[in-house]
């Protein structure tokens, strides 16, 4: 996976350049380690599977399909993803697998919540990334410990507002029967 996800950067990064120049011409102006690497990279390339080439290939085509702005941002995560330690992209590709094997309403949800971290105002935000970095840092028990809080608070909200809608509804009544002994005792 990893070996596919760098040969479609670097056949992305040449993507911008193929416009405006023949690949041989580009090829030749290269220096001669960098042309030594491309070419072990299209042996890579042709050991893949057909299938896996396939894949690759519409990975870059949807690639180049994105707008510019979306394809920068694509290749900044990668160079991001490029300058982690070893064990760190080890962590991101266990993630990324997981997050692969859930249902799609599960990943829908997920992706939606994190356009709404990502959407966040920055102080917003870096709490929220804050707390998230705690809840993976937590046991399991931990986390049911942190979860049982949550319910045990958002039922005593639940109460605290019922309480006031009553103390309000209350007050309402007797400002009616207030107005109404008033127009009784003025009529």
């Amino acid at each position: 996976m990893k070996r596919v996800l760098l040969i479609a950067v670097a056949l992305l990064a040449a993507a911008p350049a193929r416009a405006q120049q023949s690949a041989e011409d580009r090829f030749r102006g290269l220096p001669p380690e960098k042309q030594e690497e491309l070419r072990q990279r299209f042996r890579e390339l042709q050991s893949l599977a057909p299938e896996e080439r396939a894949e690759l290939r519409r990975n870059l085509d949807r690639l180049d399909s994105l707008p510019q702005g979306e394809r920068d941002a694509v290749m900044d995560n990668y160079l991001r993803f490029q300058r982690m330690s070893p064990d760190e992209r080890q962590q991101i590709l266990r993630q990324w697998q997981e997050f692969r094997r859930l249902p799609p309403e599960k990943r829908a949800e997920l992706r939606r919540l994190l356009r709404r971290v990502m959407d966040a105002a920055p102080a917003e935000r870096k709490q929220l990334l804050e707390n998230m970095g705690r809840w993976e840092r937590m046991t399991p028990q931990e986390r049911e410990e942190m979860r049982q809080r949550f319910r045990e608070r958002r039922e005593q909200r639940r109460e605290e507002r019922q309480e006031r809608r009553e103390e309000r509804k209350e007050r309402q009544q007797e400002r009616r029967q207030e107005r109404r002994q008033e127009r009784r005792g003025g009529g």
